[in-house]
């Protein structure tokens, strides 16, 4: 998958398999591991909620596809979505270790309480990798995308978006959930950039990262702290930035202040197009989920050469040191280069973007 230049910050690239000795999936060389199993192979992929329809969308499908082409369609993809029940996730893994998938990727709602249904599919011979999400237990590898920079880049943005009235500005914080360990990396990335420059008056923990969580939130914010004292709006992800935009105009909001997002979607986008939302981050999933696929049937069919050449970071968890990780960068979209990205990446076309609520707004920017 062909990767968008990032100027943004030097984050950790995905390694080129070519220079590896490694064509289409295939290990080349003396020193590549003698297969495990061959193409007929069974990934499980477990993955955490519907309420952001990357995962029914992009996500299961390249990792299915992946898989399919490096296994000469002998392979497949066993998927399960857990619908924000961290309970339901865990009945969802034991399932697949009782019907003995050969490797899970796992994406967990909850990261520590699934950590019990990780030891138990290791016990039984299963490598789990922890997809999107860093999941507790003994994980064989991880990939996501790098979720420091992800809140970096959100709140130097929101910090140029308030430009030379950044130190006095009152900013509410609308972070995710308590129960996903991205969401605290978000957090961490963000107060490193907000901390000192702008003034924190609110700061919301969203549960499970619903709308009407956040919607709820955004309410209580604008009777503590007034409506135009609210300068801006650091929002960790597309969802919540839409319903805090919603929130904003319901109270009468006259201008809409800077708001952040994540995820790229499609309304996030639109809602950039006509100046409601300030800017989301796009993270390539098809560079993710293709890696994620090409590392399960690695580590299955035992070629340590292109594993760790998909593995050249390192993480830390609570429960695990060191693990084997690949961190995917992420870059600012916002109305200069929504062409150059999301378009670019064929994640939507222009008149998916530019419906006819949307066309002069697009106009108005270049995108036609």
């Amino acid at each position: 998958m062909r990767r968008i230049a990032i100027a943004l910050a030097a984050a950790p690239a995905a390694v080129s398999l070519a220079a590896c000795g490694v064509v289409d999936g295939v290990g080349g060389g003396s020193s590549s591991a003698s297969p495990k199993k061959g193409d007929d192979i069974t990934v499980g992929l477990l993955l955490p909620e519907k309420e952001n329809p990357r995962y029914d969308k992009f996500d299961y499908p390249i990792i299915r596809d992946q898989v399919r082409s490096l296994t000469h369609d002998k392979g497949k993809v066993v998927y399960a979505n857990a619908n924000a029940d961290a309970a339901k996730q865990s009945e969802q893994l034991d399932q697949m270790v009782a019907d003995k998938v050969d490797v899970l990727l796992v994406d967990p709602v909850d990261a520590k309480s699934i950590a019990p249904g990780v030891q138990k599919a290791k016990d039984a011979g299963i490598p789990v990798i922890a997809y999107d999400r860093l999941a507790q237990g003994p994980i064989d590898a991880y990939i996501s995308f790098d979720n420091e920079l992800v809140g970096q880049v959100q709140g130097r943005a929101l910090v140029d978006a308030l430009g030379s009235k950044a130190e006095t500005a009152k900013v509410v914080m609308m972070n995710g959930s308590v129960t996903d360990p991205n969401a605290a990396q978000f957090k961490a990335g963000a107060l490193g950039e907000l901390q000192g420059k702008v003034n924190i008056v609110k700061s919301y923990d969203t549960k499970d990262w619903k709308p009407e969580n956040a919607k709820a939130n955004m309410a209580e914010a604008i009777r503590a702290v007034g409506l135009g004292n609210i300068a801006g709006v650091y929002s960790a992800n597309d969802g919540m930035a839409g319903a805090v935009i919603e929130e904003l105009k319901a109270a009468g909001a006259a201008k809409l202040p800077p708001v952040t997002g994540q995820d790229a979607s499609l309304d996030a986008v639109q809602r950039i197009v006509s100046g409601e939302q300030y800017m989301s981050v796009y993270k390539s999933y098809p560079e993710e989920a293709n890696n994620a696929g090409e590392m399960a049937v690695a580590k299955v069919q035992g070629r340590s050469i292109e594993f760790d050449a998909l593995t050249r970071d390192k993480v830390d968890s609570p429960t695990e040191k060191r693990i084997p990780s690949m961190l995917v960068p992420v870059v600012a979209l916002t109305k200069a280069n929504i062409r150059d990205t999301v378009i670019q990446d064929s994640i939507y076309t222009v008149q998916d973007i530019c419906t006819p609520e949307f066309k002069a707004d697009c106009t108005a920017i270049g995108l036609k």
